[in-house]
C-alpha cells in the first residue's frame, strides 16, 4: 500500500539496534515494501550483506561492529531472504519504539503513524511501520563490501524515491546524524527535532531521555489527530500536545529547528 501523498506531515525516525526476531510470518518480499523505487537498491544491499555474512562470518562481524556474543546475528543476515517477517513496528524494539507503543494505540492513531512515519535503515533505505521485514543487523554507517559507505550509496536512491513524496509535505526529522546524511528534507518544509535536557538552568543535548522523548512525541501527535500544513503549525501541535518546545525558523538552506526540553522526572 503506497504512502498517502496527501498527508501533510512526514515523520522521519531512526531504526533501533534492538530487534525482535519474528518466529513466524511470510518470507521477505522486497516488492511488498513501501517506496518501490528503492527495490533494486534494497536487493543490491541485501545481496552484498548476505554474501559477506555467509562467505566470511569473521570479516562480517568486524565490518558490522559485532562482539563475539553477537555472532548469531551474522547468521541472521546470511538468511534474510528466507527469514520470517513481521511489521517493522513489531521488529524494532528499542527505547524509541517502546515509547511509541504502536500496538497499544487505537486504530485511527495507528493508521496515522503507518501513513506518516518512515523509519530509516541501512538495509532498506526507509520503510513504513507496517512494512513486513525480518530482523537484521546493519548500521547506517557501515562500509559494506561491494556497496561502499551506506549513506553515500543511499543518497541518490532516496533522493529520487522521496522527491515527489515530499513535494507538499511538512517533514519532522527526528533521525540521528548518521541517518540524516543520506537524505535531507527541503529546508523550507523541514523541522529538525532535538531533545535537550535542562538541569540546574543549563541545557544540554539529551542522551538518556532522547529516544524515549521522541517516541512519546510521535505517539502524542498521532493521538492528537491534527494535520499541520506548515512548520509553524507543526510547532503549535507539539506544544498543544504538552511538550516544552523552543522554535527557531529556518532560513535559506537551513531548516527550522525544534528543541524539545525535558527535565528530571
Amino acid at each position: 500500500m503506497p504512502i498517502d501523498h496527501d498527508d501533510p506531515v512526514l515523520i522521519l525516525l531512526p531504526p533501533s539496534e534492538g530487534k525482535s526476531v519474528p518466529a513466524r510470518g511470510p518470507a521477505l518480499d522486497l516488492a511488498a515494501l513501501s517506496l518501490p523505487g528503492l527495490t533494486s537498491a534494497r536487493r543490491a544491499v541485501l545481496a552484498a550483506l548476505a554474501d559477506m555474512c555467509s562467505c566470511d562470518p569473521q570479516r562480517a562481524r568486524t565490518v558490522l561492529g559485532l562482539s563475539p556474543r553477537q555472532a548469531p546475528e551474522v547468521a541472521w543476515n546470511a538468511g534474510l531472504d528466507r527469514a520470517p517477517t513481521a511489521p517493522a513496528a513489531e521488529v524494532y524494539t528499542g527505547v524509541l519504539f517502546q515509547a511509541l507503543g504502536h500496538r497499544d494505540l487505537d486504530r485511527a492513531a495507528r493508521r496515522r503513524l503507518d501513513d506518516q512515519v518512515l523509519v530509516w535503515s541501512g538495509l532498506w533505505g526507509a520503510v513504513r511501520l507496517d512494512d513486513p521485514i525480518p530482523a537484521y543487523r546493519l548500521s547506517a554507517s557501515v562500509d559494506l563490501p561491494g556497496i561502499g559507505r551506506l549513506p553515500a550509496f543511499w543518497r541518490p536512491h532516496l533522493g529520487a524515491a522521496l522527491a515527489a513524496l515530499v513535494a507538499d509535505q511538512v517533514v519532522l526529522d527526528l533521525r540521528s546524524s548518521a541517518h540524516a546524511s543520506s537524505w535531507r528534507g527541503p529546508p523550507a518544509a523541514t523541522v529538525v527535532g532535538r531533545v535537550l535536557h535542562e538541569r540546574a538552568g543549563t541545557l544540554a543535548v539529551a542522551s538518556h531521555f532522547n529516544k524515549a522523548t521522541k517516541g512519546r512525541l510521535v505517539r502524542a501527535l498521532a493521538q492528537q489527530g491534527r494535520d499541520p500544513a506548515t512548520p509553524e503549525e507543526l510547532v503549535e501541535s507539539v506544544r498543544a500536545a504538552g511538550f516544552v518546545a523552543a522554535w527557531a525558523p529556518g532560513s535559506g538552506r537551513r531548516p527550522a529547528t525544534l528543541d524539545i526540553v525535558v527535565t528530571d522526572p
